[in-house]
């Protein structure tokens, strides 16, 4: 089971729950899933509990346990806990690379026009909000304040150009004031847009280098990256939860951590010395493939162009 599995499921034994009238009130249409903080239990956590405790006439830890007991059996679901309140914890059995490389698709991206005012901060999030949402299915939420930067935007701009101003106030939530440095136009590692936008490229590079060499990516389960793997799996959480919470920072450092996962397995990918091409080599490259189609597909979320070649 993937986390974005673990998602629907979690609805689905929502909806069972209603209608065998365990449960009352209104089944949600989503629910958000999000990784555990460092020190949490488990692997996930939602709070789907307290969302419908009111509508149920329960407090959340009754609801809590009547979810648990539903989903402790499904398959994929290893081990199913409730903490605080009522929170539900999940952990999940493993899941295959190839799965997971299978279910990447290019990222059709809806364009949407710019707010009719505003300053470019103000602009720049309201887009990728909008993109966001619309490339997850959910109507536009509600309006929400965005602090203004600190400079005047048309200077930031001008210095960093747009891209680079997208990334520092999009990294930086919107009631927080972003910072502008010369580290957003250094072409090194200490600039993460760099880092994101290098990964991508290093992953059209691989298999430009693969095909001299004769061989193109295949889907395999000989692939040994779980660091990798695991943010990767994460990436349909993500995106849900930064539609839920309008928040594209959750996004951009998701993408930081996608590409930096990239950036240290790429040295596995291709054949070394006298190696010859294997399964292993070709699955790692779709693996690799993969992760590129992910970085390009959020960056063009963030409204930021992706460069195949840097």
């Amino acid at each position: 089971m993937t986390p974005a599995d673990l998602s629907r499921c979690v609805v689905s034994a929502v909806r069972r729950a209603v209608e065998d009238g365990e449960l009352g009130g209104i089944v949600p249409a989503r629910v958000v899933v999000e990784r555990t903080r460092p020190g949490g239990v488990g692997e996930y956590a939602t709070p789907v509990a307290f969302q419908i405790a009111k509508g149920a006439g329960l407090r959340p830890a009754q609801v809590a346990e009547v979810l648990a007991r539903r989903l402790g059996g499904v398959a994929g679901i290893e081990r199913v806990e409730i903490t605080g309140a009522g929170f539900l914890n999940f952990s999940l059995t493993s899941v295959s690379a190839a799965r997971l490389v299978r279910d990447v698709r290019p990222l059709a991206v809806v364009e949407v026009p710019d707010p009719p005012s505003g300053e470019p901060r103000e602009r720049f999030v309201r887009a990728a909000v909008a993109r966001i949402e619309a490339a997850q299915g959910v109507g536009p939420g509600p309006e929400f304040p965005i602090a203004p930067v600190a400079r005047r935007d048309g200077d930031v701009l001008a210095r960093y150009g747009g891209d680079a101003v997208a990334w520092a106030v999009l990294t930086t939530p919107a009631r927080e004031t972003p910072e502008f440095s010369d580290t957003l136009l250094v072409q090194g590692e200490g600039n993460e847009l760099f880092r994101v936008r290098y990964a991508h490229a290093r992953a059209h590079a691989l298999v430009r280098n693969a095909e001299q060499l004769g061989f193109r990516p295949e889907i395999g389960d000989d692939v040994d990256a779980p660091a990798l793997l695991r943010v990767l799996a994460d990436h349909p959480l993500v995106l849900e939860a930064a539609a839920h919470h309008r928040a594209p920072e959750r996004l951009a450092r998701h993408l930081v951590e996608l590409a930096d996962a990239l950036l240290d397995f790429q040295y596995r990918v291709l054949p070394q010395g006298d190696e010859k091409p294997s399964a292993a080599h070709r699955a790692r490259l779709a693996l690799a493939e993969a992760v590129g189609t992910v970085l390009a597909g959020g960056l063009a979320l963030l409204g930021i162009d992706a460069p195949t070649r840097l």
